[in-house]
């Protein structure tokens, strides 16, 4: 059954707009992002209008500034991706939670509209790659048919992208924990954000580009997320040319794009390659204190005192008889080693009754603590507290699925980590072991785990488990015995993600607190996606957007023969980075945007501060930032080109 929001048929095909199918937070906040910030007219495609997702994108629907629409249909099915306008549609995005009900959708949506722009989230990683495969092929198969459009007919991206959300929201938890700030771009092992100069700031060697100039009143970085207040909007110029960017008139910030240099604690360098550093490695942090617990030393005790007193009545009663052996003959009465006193004095024999018996009572009391030393030992084994010494490190909670890509992309980037897990068989345990990192195999919310990993002395922690309560809990632990640490936690509802964050700033206001969900952190990327494989980022400035692009320069005719400074257009486009673009590459909109790290296809050996008087090739590919103007006109530009592919 279809429904839509509003009384009458259901939505009419409709060219060039975008529908998103699904059925939690994700598809709700990717079409916020496509429709606020990307200013996309969007079809919104879900199960129910009464639940809290259905509830806000019907309100959403009935806001006259809003280009938001809402479908109600039970699964995506060839009627309802019909009634939703796919066969007249720009980009498809299908963000149900489920991997087989997204491949059914994206494959009737590509019979009924080949040349639709497919965004697919899978959870399923190697599924995913296949079928991205699969339905790129059947475009260029339809492209190859007699009857085919000619090339200037086809739209210019007919790809089809398959994301994770959990992929696409590890960057920017990576950034927020490690850097202290999210909104991160990352390409070619580059890590690049945007922040805002307060006018009169004279210039930071790390600066790239001018983004944007204010001229209202700015005192927050609007680009963050904890901003209280945005900067007025009067006179606000995204991609000024230069004498724009230093007019007295500008006198409220210019937004750069900065290279960050990453605040990044390398490990010591390893002697693991000898033979002691082996052994260290290895051994150096098995819990050998449990064999001098308490029990053990109190039952070990008491048997060299039983040991001693036979000891010294053995020496003083048998003749002659010299202290070793004094001290030999009773241990082996009590461990039962030795043969019967029968040729020997009365008083040896009667030692040996009072030995034999002693055995019988403490033997047992030794076995025992030697089983719960060895049980002890074994169990504190898995786990791999840090040193005392360490400090400044990040402590990482929870390694399940996004727990786990987190940790391997910080020990990629040589950050000191302690993990916390309380689960031994969680997938990221293992991980953990291999890559060095402390562990310990505890519930975070009790009183020892945060202790054991140091986080008096850590600089950020990131908290990750499934369980919201569990995470605030943990975080508000911490913030006591460390009320200067740098917190993260992923949070599944958006709205108590906002609650906490802005109640912990409150408490802690000297502290830096980012409450996200995982939906949030990923509509960025499933937004530029939608656009296309040549857009790699988004950044919201005020009413205004950024798009960070990647395009081949041979074709066209704005940027090809030009130098970089001639290729700059004002309020459209700006070069940042130039480099080749490399056989075989391509414009593939990657696992994350500004909100997320991405990785730039053919991105190595990229200029990020290319010379004002370079040429611009056909050979080379550049990295531009663009207002939407821009990349249309580009785009235009690009469906003209001839095909290279």
């Amino acid at each position: 059954m279809i429904t839509t929001s509003s009384a009458g048929p259901p939505v009419a095909p409709r060219s060039q707009h975008m529908v998103v199918c699904g059925d939690d937070g994700l598809a709700r906040r990717l079409a916020v992002e496509l429709d606020a910030v990307c200013g996309e007219t969007v079809t919104v495609v879900l199960p129910s209008r009464t639940d809290e997702h259905g509830g806000e994108i019907d309100a959403l629907h009935r806001d006259p500034s809003s280009g938001i629409e809402l479908l109600v249909a039970a699964r995506p099915d060839e009627q309802a991706l019909r009634a939703a306008g796919v066969d007249g549609a720009a980009a498809l995005a299908l963000t149900y939670g489920d991997d087989r009900t997204n491949m059914m959708a994206a494959l009737l949506a590509r019979s009924i509209n080949p040349s639709v722009r497919l965004v697919i989230r899978m959870y399923h990683r190697e599924r995913g790659r296949h079928l991205e495969q699969l339905l790129d092929r059947a475009v260029l198969a339809r492209r190859s048919l007699p009857n085919a459009p000619s090339p200037g007919e086809l739209p210019v991206d007919t790809s089809t992208t398959v994301l994770s959300d959990s992929d696409t929201a590890v960057p920017e938890l990576v950034a927020a924990a490690a850097l202290g700030h999210g909104h991160t771009l990352q390409v070619a092992g580059k890590v690049f954000r945007g922040v805002v100069r307060p006018a009169g700031t004279p210039p930071h060697t790390a600066d790239l580009a001018t983004l944007a100039v204010f001229s209202g009143t700015d005192r927050h970085d609007p680009l963050s997320e904890d901003s209280a207040e945005t900067p007025g909007t009067d006179g606000t110029q995204l991609l000024p040319d230069t004498v724009t960017s230093y007019n007295s008139q500008f006198t409220h910030g210019r937004l750069m794009l900065e290279e960050v240099s990453a605040d990044r604690t390398l490990e010591a360098p390893s002697d693991s390659g000898t033979i002691g550093g082996w052994l260290r490695e290895r051994v150096a942090h098995l819990p050998w204190k449990v064999f001098v617990s308490r029990e053990m030393t109190s039952v070990l005790g008491l048997l060299a005192a039983v040991v001693a007193l036979l000891s010294l009545a053995t020496w003083a009663t048998v003749d002659g008889i010299p202290l070793w052996k004094a001290v030999y003959l009773p241990l082996l009465d009590i461990f039962t080693m030795g043969d019967p006193a029968t040729g020997e004095p009365r008083a040896r024999k009667f030692l040996q009754l009072i030995a034999g018996f002693t055995g019988i009572a403490i033997l047992p009391l030794v076995v025992a603590a030697t089983i719960n030393a060895t049980g002890a030992f074994r169990a504190a084994s898995i786990s791999h507290p840090p040193a005392d010494d360490v400090s400044d490190h990040i402590v990482l909670v929870g390694l399940g699925k996004v727990g786990t890509r987190v940790l391997v992309r910080l020990r990629s980037a040589h950050h000191r980590v302690v993990a916390v897990e309380r689960d031994p068989q969680a997938r990221g345990v293992a991980v953990a072991r291999e890559l060095g990192v402390p562990l310990i195999l505890e519930d975070a919310t009790g009183p020892r785990a945060l202790d054991l990993a140091r986080i008096a002395q850590s600089a950020s922690l990131l908290v990750l488990t499934s369980d919201d309560s569990a995470n605030l809990d943990i975080v508000m632990a911490a913030r006591e015995a460390n009320p200067d640490v740098r917190a993260v936690m992923r949070l599944y509802d958006d709205d108590f993600a906002a609650t906490v964050s802005l109640t912990l700033r409150a408490s802690y206001p000297e502290a830096l607190t980012r409450s996200r969900s995982v939906s949030s952190l990923a509509s960025p990327a499933f937004a530029a996606a939608m656009m296309g494989r040549h857009v790699l980022g988004v950044m919201p400035v005020e009413r205004g957007v950024l798009l960070f692009t990647s395009v081949d320069v041979a074709g066209h005719p704005a940027l090809e023969g030009r130098s970089v400074h001639e290729a700059f257009a004002r309020n459209e486009w700006r070069v940042l980075a130039v480099g080749p673009a490399g056989p075989g590459t391509s414009d593939r909109s990657p696992t994350g945007t500004l909100g997320g790290g991405l990785n730039l296809a053919g991105g190595t050996g990229f200029d990020w501060r290319p010379a004002h008087g370079r040429v611009l090739r056909a050979g080379d590919r550049v990295v531009l930032a663009t207002t939407r103007r821009g990349l249309d006109v580009l785009t235009r530009e690009s469906r003209t080109a001839p095909d290279t592919t």
